[in-house]
């Protein structure tokens, strides 16, 4: 009796793990691996070694500033977000992606940098430097200091053409930008003529000449009178 039963209950099992179907289950999705860090160049970066002996392609001297945190993790002009504690600055003609030695003429210290902005917009500024650089020539508290700068690496040539605009402000009051880059619409047709605000609150007006050209540009540069704020020629690649 006992073995019938037994025989019984092995098969009552055997059936019911032939007819079993396992349940679905939701299961989610891995989620995609983290994206690699983009490493900051620093003032130790590989990227910003340049050998002793190089000859500096330009020479130029002036005045120097800073800009930091209304600006930190903002897009800067080559496409990367600006890190104020990396080893850059930003200059308004020369190629993106440069190499320049920024000397302060009284302390004679000096800084490495790579050019990824535009600027700095203020007359007789030739050169905007990070935070980090500013910090390790000492002018942060200064705020402005006199430097040679030394044009060491360049990713083109710099007789190249390059793509070249007109940078117009700041202006205190939005009307006024807009009025400008209204007047200049209607004087150059082929431009493009473009208002917009900085992180600091002031207006600027952009003009875009036809195919980009310096010639063109420096015209309007020329042409072109305000009551307030500056006008420069500045280079976009």
């Amino acid at each position: 009796m006992k073995s019938v039963l037994f025989a019984v209950l092995v098969l009552a099992l055997v059936s019911a793990g032939c007819s079993h179907r396992p349940a679905a289950v939701a299961v989610p999705p891995a989620p995609p691996p983290p994206a690699e860090p983009r490493p900051t160049v620093t003032a130790h970066s590989p990227e910003l070694e340049i050998p002793a002996d190089t000859k500096p392609l330009l020479v130029e001297t002036g005045i120097a500033s800073w800009y930091g945190a209304p600006y930190h993790n903002r897009r800067g002009s080559n496409g990367e977000l600006y890190d104020m504690h990396a080893m850059t600055a930003a200059h308004r003609t020369l190629p993106l992606g440069s190499m320049v030695r920024v000397t302060d003429l009284e302390s004679k210290q000096s800084v490495i940098v790579r050019i990824t902005d535009r600027g700095p917009f203020i007359a007789g500024r030739i050169v905007d430097l990070s935070e980090a650089a500013a910090k390790k020539l000492g002018m942060v508290e200064k705020g402005t200091v006199e430097v040679k700068l030394e044009v060491l690496k360049t990713p083109v040539p710099l007789s190249n053409g390059g793509r070249w605009a007109v940078e117009i402000g700041g202006f205190d009051q939005e009307k006024a930008a807009r009025e400008l880059a209204a007047h200049l619409t209607r004087r150059y047709h082929t431009a493009n003529v473009v208002t917009f605000p900085s992180p600091v609150g002031a207006w600027w007006v952009r003009v875009r000449v036809k195919d980009d050209l310096r010639t063109r540009a420096e015209e309007v540069a020329r042409n072109t009178k305000t009551s307030e704020g500056g006008i420069f020629l500045v280079r976009l690649d």
